[in-house]
Parts: C-alpha cells; sequence; structure tokens
C-alpha cells in the first residue's frame, strides 16, 4: 500500500445540522434489477446503472435532508450529461431510501438498496450511516458506498474497503492548525466556544481549541454542554463575556448560533471574529431576520464557495440555479448530493463507464486525483488514511453575500503533534 499522506479538506461539521434526538447480493452487474450491464463501452452504449440514494426523508433530520440530496444528485448527472462527458451514454436510475433519521433506519434501508433495489452504489448524504456500515462492509462489500462521512465512522477513513467519502472526513485523533492560525490572523487572543454534548460537535471544539492555543491564543471559555436546539444562551453569553474572549467558535446548528451571536450583541459584547461551522447556504439568504442577524459572522467550509466564481464554482452555480435557487448556492445535502454523484462519474470514468462493481471499487481504493471538479483545494487521496494538513475556505456574511476572506481561501494549517 501506498504511504502518501493526504490532505483533508476541512469538515464543514453539517452533521450537527441533523443530530435530534439479511444478506448480500452476490451476482454480477447486469443480473435483473442490478447495475451497470455490460451493453455498452466507454465510447457510447446502452448500459444502465441504478444508484441508491440513503439519506433522512422522515424524522427530526429530514427537515434539513429530505429531497435535497436526490436534487443534487440529480443535478450532477443533467449537468454531466449536458457536458458529453466520458460516460455521457449511462442511463441513470435513482431511488431512495428513507433512514428515519436513526442507525437502525440506516440499516433497514442499506439492506433494502442492497437486497431488493440491487444498486450499482449507494450514495449516502446522512449522519446515521455508521447504522448500516457493518453491513455495508461485510455483506455488500462489491457495492461502492460513497458518502459525505458526516456520521465519523473510522472505516471512511481506511483504505482498501468499499466506503469512499466524497468529503473529506475529520481526523479525531489530531489537531491542525488552520483555525487557530485563522484567528490569530485576525487579532485573536483569547478563544471562546460551545458546543452540543455529542461527540462530533464536543470533537470540533475541542481541536479547535487546541488549535488557538497552539497559534498563542489563550482559552478563555469552552461549553460542551448546549442543548440540542436551545435558544436559551443567556449563561453562555455571560460565560464568553466574562471570560474576556474576543473570538468565538461555534459547532453548533445555526439556530443555535445565531442565538449566541444575537445575545452577545444585545450584551453589548464586541469580538474580533465569530466562526460558525454551519450556516453557509441558501437557507440563511432567504431569511431576512437570520440575515440581518448574522452581519459580520464567519463561516468555515470544505469547498471553494460561489463568490470565488472559478470555472468550479461556476459549474455548479449554474447547475444550483437550474434548480430554481437563484443565489445559486446549494444547501448541505444539495451540496452533498452534487459531490456524492461527481464522485461516481469519476469513479466510473476511471474503470470503465461499464464497469462491473468490483473494478469500480479497485480503481478508486488506488485513486488520489478526485477534488471535486476542481471545488476542493486539494484532491481526495484513497490509498492511505494518513492525513498531514486541513484547508478550510472562510467567508463571512456582508449585506446578503457571503464574501471570501481574504488570504482564508483557503487556509491550511499542518498537523500539530
Amino acid at each position: 500500500m501506498r504511504t502518501r499522506t493526504r490532505t483533508l479538506v476541512g469538515a464543514t461539521c453539517a452533521l450537527l445540522l441533523a443530530l435530534t434526538a439479511c444478506g448480500t447480493d452476490d451476482e454480477e452487474p447486469g443480473a435483473a434489477g442490478g447495475g451497470a450491464e455490460n451493453t455498452g463501452s466507454a465510447s457510447g452504449g446502452s448500459q444502465n446503472v441504478k444508484i441508491g440514494i440513503l439519506t433522512p426523508l422522515s424524522g427530526p433530520a429530514a427537515a434539513t435532508y429530505g429531497t435535497n440530496a436526490r436534487t443534487g444528485v440529480e443535478a450532477r448527472l443533467a449537468a454531466y450529461a449536458e457536458e458529453g462527458g466520458q460516460c455521457a451514454d449511462v442511463e441513470f436510475e435513482v431511488v431512495e431510501a428513507d433512514d428515519t433519521s436513526n442507525p437502525a433506519g440506516a440499516l433497514a434501508s442499506a439492506q433494502r438498496l442492497v437486497q431488493q433495489e440491487d444498486v450499482y452504489a449507494i450514495l449516502s448524504t446522512s449522519p446515521f450511516t455508521f447504522g448500516g456500515i457493518q453491513f455495508l462492509t461485510t455483506q455488500a462489500s462489491d457495492i461502492p458506498v460513497l458518502g459525505d462521512a458526516t456520521d465519523q465512522n473510522p472505516g471512511w477513513r481506511e483504505p482498501g474497503n468499499n466506503l469512499f467519502q466524497s468529503q473529506a472526513v475529520p481526523d479525531p485523533a489530531h489537531v491542525f492548525g488552520q483555525l487557530g492560525e485563522y484567528f490569530s490572523a485576525i487579532g485573536g487572543t483569547t478563544f471562546a466556544g460551545a458546543s452540543f454534548p455529542v461527540q462530533a460537535s464536543q470533537a470540533a471544539l475541542e481541536s479547535a481549541a487546541e488549535s488557538a492555543e497552539a497559534a498563542g491564543l489563550e482559552v478563555g471559555y469552552t461549553n460542551t454542554e448546549v442543548p440540542f436546539g436551545t435558544s436559551d444562551v443567556g449563561a453562555i453569553v455571560l460565560g464568553i463575556r466574562d471570560s474576556g474572549a474576543d473570538v468565538l467558535y461555534l459547532p453548533i446548528t445555526f439556530d443555535t448560533a445565531l442565538a449566541v451571536v444575537e445575545g452577545l450583541r444585545q450584551a453589548d459584547v464586541e469580538l474580533k471574529g465569530i466562526v460558525a461551522a454551519t450556516g453557509y447556504g441558501n437557507d440563511l439568504l432567504e431569511s431576512e431576520p437570520a440575515v440581518a442577524a448574522a452581519q459580520g459572522v464567519s463561516f468555515s467550509l470544505g469547498y471553494a464557495p460561489a463568490a470565488l466564481e472559478t470555472e468550479a464554482t461556476e459549474r455548479l452555480a449554474s447547475a444550483v440555479r437550474d434548480q430554481g435557487i437563484e443565489s445559486g448556492i446549494p444547501a448541505y445535502a444539495m451540496a452533498s448530493g452534487w459531490f456524492n454523484a461527481d464522485l461516481l462519474l469519476h469513479g466510473l470514468e476511471l474503470a470503465g463507464c461499464d464497469a462491473p462493481r468490483a473494478d469500480f471499487v479497485a480503481a478508486l481504493d488506488q485513486d488520489s486525483t478526485w477534488d471535486a471538479g476542481g471545488l476542493y483545494p486539494n484532491p481526495i487521496d484513497y490509498t492511505t488514511a494518513e492525513i498531514d494538513q486541513v484547508c478550510q475556505y472562510f467567508v463571512t456574511l456582508e449585506g446578503e453575500e457571503f464574501v471570501p476572506v481574504e488570504d482564508a481561501s483557503p487556509a491550511c494549517g499542518e498537523r500539530i503533534d
């Protein structure tokens, strides 16, 4: 196995938006109801690929996810067909499976996609996928599983299996310098932060605090027990104020983060910078009260924002506008669907447009070139679990626009030993 060190695109922490509350098909693709039929070639043919989308369509997380993942997948497939890509002649059939916003539902949905739908690949946009990971990596190990990896299962980081993250996976075992260096660059001296009492949120806050310390900041206040979804943030506001903190990191859902921001302003607490791990997207721009309250708040994200107006961002923005979103900025689940579909297309181009599933898995497992069509600052390396650098983009809400922060689009930090 190669040992090239992988660069990790900064985590979006979008899983925080959703934190609320058997056998296998051993037939080769081309079987009834199955995956890619070997009836065509890369240069043209009639092959069909059936793909399954695993996402919350009901339950507490449905409000965030719902049909957005499918919209993102179909938007990418449509754009690819219009571009006349290498596998543009493939006919895709898309089916959805509802994980009902819980791990048990994820397992049941994964089993249905494999055993009943006989899909060629599973595209996961869900923080609950870990419920079906054991089944997918053992009884369905020949089926590619491409996902946002927000469930943080360590299997996403490991090479040699059928799991492939379409957004690079946080590494909870290490701390990286980019966030602390960002706070230092804007003049911060004392760090504060708040998280929910769940592993993903707490780990994000703890890593940020250590990153800030490594950059020379003091840690003035942290609260890892914020009730999920609360708007009662008076104690948090007082804690931040009394600590003398001048920079703040909030790896929590944006409604709670916004309550903290409003509370600080009502208490006349001025900070040099506030970074929210969630909130970037069209949903915020459609709410006039949220836009007014979030002025000056910065957001971290793992892919190039639309405002950079690169070829890659314009392709995504154009496809999003075709879905009726005027800003061209996708909500999280739609962006995840886009990335999943883009990785699927990349894998098909590597393995062959009519490649069996096993060949797709083998080809992608040896790949280190996919960068989401230029939306990621560096490609994801599927040959290694090692990470030595994290890159994040920072944007600030000014008026009704997310403006890229100068010298922080992207900002990259090395691993801190």
